[in-house]
């Protein structure tokens, strides 16, 4: 048997991770540019995102600052959206766009849009299968044990739930901050597509997460079918 940590279907991880290291050059680039480019309404991000969520009436959500880089989120659980240092005091393009796509989150909790009910679901399953899957899959691995291979699989197939899940949840976040950004005003059309050019960017690493984790499925898959021995 190789052992877990040098078989040969790491060659199904290549692809994806080329993807992973391609689609973060992409964010770090954008983000780089449109950092340096700021918008010539002077609003920050925290600007941006406080004037967007009251007009959605949302003025209970407080905007915070935090630190950390590109750590921005909204958490559903306590209704509070989170920017991070640059982003909160920058009236960069990047900053705004970033800010505004928090914002759409925020958005698509009102409105009780389901993918994102849905991955607020099944987090917790999630967050415990993702860390059980492979030290089950592969302790049946060494011993030959089908069920242990099936559980780990099996758990592991929720972490691909997640990230289909999660993939309509962002860039229906990313849609809906370029399209309030446009009606708004907030930024013109020109500084518009710098905005997309970020968020389109940052998109990409949620499909290179996504198929990373298909890759991972298809070596539990094939290394089940190689080593699955009789319990």
């Amino acid at each position: 048997m190789f052992p877990f940590f040098f078989d040969p279907t790491f060659i199904l991880l290549v692809p994806a991770l080329l993807l992973a290291f391609w689609a973060q050059s992409r964010v770090k680039t954008a983000y780089a540019k449109y950092s340096g480019v700021y918008a010539r309404n002077g609003s920050t991000g925290r600007d941006v995102a406080r004037k967007l969520l009251d007009s959605f009436g949302l003025s209970d959500v407080p905007v915070n600052k935090i630190q950390g880089n590109l750590t921005d989120h909204y958490d559903p659980r306590d209704k509070t959206l989170s920017l991070s240092t640059d982003v909160y005091s920058s009236s960069s393009i990047a900053a705004i766009g970033i800010a505004a796509h928090e914002v759409g989150h925020a958005i698509q909790h009102k409105k009780n849009y389901v993918p994102l009910t849905l991955r607020n679901s099944v987090v917790p399953v999630v967050g415990l299968g993702s860390s059980m899957a492979f030290p089950l899959f592969f302790i049946g691995l060494l011993f030959r044990g089908q069920f242990l291979m099936d559980a780990g699989i099996v758990l592991f197939l929720g972490v691909i739930v997640f990230h289909l899940i999660t993939l309509p949840v962002e860039f229906d976040a990313s849609s809906r901050a370029l399209t309030l950004l446009d009606s708004t005003g907030i930024l013109a059309p020109d500084e518009i597509l710098g905005a997309r050019s970020v968020l389109r960017a940052a998109a990409l690493t949620y499909v290179a997460a996504a198929v990373m984790a298909f890759a991972q499925l298809a070596r539990l898959l094939i290394l089940r079918g190689m080593f699955g021995g009789d319990d």
